[in-house]
């Protein structure tokens, strides 16, 4: 028992109530009799750190340790029972670890690099270490979309090198490799035209299940790679024909090889693949046991299919059917007024065309079998719609086989349901459908900015006319009398007014001026009413022959031309200073009828000015018709009745109709 009391004394093994065994402690194992050594727990159980951890022994003991590219959520040293775990290190929030003209991918335990749009690594690979020595230099094709002869170089050294590879599922593969960074827009025309060549080999060979569902998957992420949104910069530099025959060629090229891959499978199949911005799924059964509806969920968007009638000795054959939806499609294949887009006609009076849905597709081999009767789908709208005034329509995406060039068009489709989150279509074809959105307010909008500049420009040219007669009637002295200087006056007044609105009544960011600018407003088109309202006076005054002191007279005029108007604002002012400017327009507010103390005192000129003329009218034609009086006195008051009676006409009515609907500005 001497070799059991020294292992006691080393503390491995505690005594049992038998005379002749020990128990080893924790951390040790032994014989129960005569040793306790050390279980090497990092040897005897598996993964005891778990993936991300490394385990290493000690006497009795062992820690954990985070491996390379991990970091710890405790202490350096844990146990997995402590609570503590690993967590990745994310490498790129460091700055520009990768170097200039570089982006930093972090990935679970590590990250890569590669080089921005534009730029290209001088290893020749898209992904590289920082520690490798590789660099980013400006691509020599940076400008090559802009050039035909390029872009066809540029295609041709692409094709030729992926020949090399011979077998499609390598060149496919090495497409998905070339395409996982930023693309320069020549890259993207070219990897289109790589696809196409090497979709048209697959499906050539016979493939195991599992390998159809590689390449799929390959296909999914290669065509991903290239429509993804990142890519939208670079397929925006592309002009507008080359953009729709590439994305046309693509969208093809993506229906054509799963269904090509499709034929592969000897069995009922599905098989559903995602990538971050498309979706894909496959179904491939038997004809005859054909469901009434194939249906496929994809984000959201919802898809069926609904054949026609047959019998079932009519259904022979295996059927493949092959949904797909893209995110960032739509807003490549943009609505345009081209004369090719033969349903444009119809959305141009409603207003701005918008692709405001995913683009789908369905596509159905053989079609003899499985008949479609139609199809139905409900797409989600990107952006929310106001069913009142925006107009939703289901469209498709028609293209030229032999050209591959498109448009959107309504052929065949009608609008089920819409709700401002999704509309509900139903068409009688399968190909790429979309939801575009023609917005009521847009166009509203649009024809708000067009009156808008006439608006602008009449007043332009009206200042300039109005200059022209204050330098008439104030310079010319051969012309001056009580009538010019009244009009010298109404015309300084309106110009006053037309060039306060010309240039504040849309600054209304700041609430004090924009109170001020409304007032002024204010002011001056009450004093050109005043003025109006003083010529009809003063035409009064001449026919019924009333003897009178000039120089009262203009007194008084000034004082009822300036003073009156300056006493209504005044009033106004005092009893509601805060609708003066609104969120619209430095304009009088409509709230609690306050545009009525402009409107009020207008009306009120505007109506003593019609039984002034009215007064005057029935003078003239008494003097004429009861006596012979000097003709070409009356001659003159008909003259300035006149011109009285058509200020009447362009200050009244008009001016009182501009200022009740000028608040309607679209909002």
């Amino acid at each position: 028992m001497t070799s059991v009391i020294l292992v006691t004394h080393m503390r491995p093994a505690r005594p049992n109530q038998s005379s002749n065994a020990c128990f080893c402690n924790s951390g040790y194992t032994g014989d129960g009799t005569t040793f306790c050594i050390d279980d090497d727990e990092c040897q005897n159980v598996t993964n005891i750190c778990g993936d991300t951890g490394n385990c290493t022994n000690t006497n009795g003991s062992y820690y954990c340790t985070c491996v390379s590219g991990y970091k710890s959520t405790g202490p350096a040293h844990f146990l997995p029972n402590d609570g503590t775990h690993c967590t990745d290190v994310d490498e790129c929030s460091s700055g520009q670890i990768c170097g200039p003209n570089s982006l930093c991918h972090n990935t679970n335990g590590s990250f890569y690099c590669t080089c921005q749009r534009d730029y290209i690594p001088t290893s020749g690979t898209k992904r590289f270490h920082p520690d490798s020595g590789v660099t980013c230099a400006e691509h020599p094709q940076k400008y090559c979309h802009d050039n035909s002869g390029c872009i066809t170089k540029a295609v041709n050294k692409t094709l030729q090198y992926l020949t090399h590879l011979k077998e499609p599922q390598r060149a496919l593969q090495e497409i998905v490799n070339q395409t996982s960074g930023e693309l320069t827009s020549v890259e993207v025309i070219s990897y289109v035209e790589a696809l196409s060549w090497s979709a048209s080999a697959l499906g050539t060979e016979n493939q195991e299940p599992s390998a159809i569902n590689a390449t799929l998957t390959k296909l999914v992420h290669a065509v991903n790679n290239l429509v993804e949104n990142d890519e939208a910069v670079a397929w925006s530099r592309i002009k507008e024909e080359q953009r729709e025959h590439s994305l046309t060629k693509l969208l093809h090229t993506v229906e054509d090889s799963a269904l090509r891959l499709a034929t592969g499978y000897k069995t009922p199949t599905e098989l559903q693949v995602k990538a971050s911005d498309m979706e894909l799924k496959l179904v491939t059964f038997e004809a005859k046991q054909t469901k009434a509806k194939l249906s496929a969920m994809m984000g959201g968007d919802v898809m069926n299919l609904t054949p026609k009638v047959k019998p079932k000795n009519e259904r022979n054959g295996s059927v493949s059917v092959v949904f797909v939806r893209y995110d960032s499609v739509s807003s490549l294949l943009k609505p345009s007024s081209d004369p090719g887009l033969t349903d444009y006609s119809r959305y141009a009076d409603t207003g701005e065309i918008t692709v405001n849905s995913h683009v789908v597709a369905a596509a159905v081999q053989p079609a003899q079998v499985y008949q479609l009767d139609h199809v139905t789908f409900t797409l989600q709208h990107k952006q929310l719609i106001d069913t009142s005034a925006d107009v939703s329509k289901c469209v498709f995406w028609e293209y030229e086989r032999a050209s591959l060039q498109g448009h959107w068009a309504m052929d065949g489709c009608t609008t089920l349901h819409v709700t401002p989150n999704a509309t509900t279509c139903s068409c009688t074809h399968l190909t790429h459908f979309a939801i575009l959105m023609s917005s009521g307010r847009a166009n509203l909008v649009a024809h708000y900015t067009v009156l808008t500049r006439i608006t602008q420009l009449g007043m332009v040219i009206s200042l300039i006319c109005l200059s022209m007669c204050i330098f008439t009637f104030w310079f010319f002295s051969e012309i001056q009398s009580t009538r010019t200087t009244i009009h010298k006056n109404l015309c300084c007044s309106l110009f006053m007014a037309e060039f306060i609105f010309l240039v504040g009544i849309n600054l209304n960011r700041h609430k004090l001026f924009c109170s001020v600018i409304a007032g002024l407003l204010h002011y001056f088109f009450l004093a050109a009413f005043a003025w109006m309202c003083i010529e009809g006076i003063h035409l009064y005054l001449i026919v019924v022959g009333v003897i009178y002191n000039k120089g009262f007279l203009h007194r008084n005029f000034y004082v009822f031309g300036y003073g009156s108007p300056a006493v209504v604002v005044a009033i106004s002012a005092t009893m509601g200073a805060q609708y003066y400017g609104t969120d619209k327009m430095c304009w009088l507010s409509t709230d609690n009828h306050f545009i009525w103390s402009f409107i009020g005192p207008a009306c009120l000129i505007i109506l003593v000015n019609l039984l002034a003329y009215g007064v005057i009218m029935y003078k003239v034609y008494q003097h004429t018709a009861v006596k012979k009086p000097e003709v070409s006195h009356y001659e003159n008051i008909r003259s300035c009745a006149r011109g009285a009676l058509a200020l009447l006409f362009v200050l009244g009515p008009l001016g009182h109709l501009e200022f009740s609907t000028s608040s309607m500005k679209p909002h």
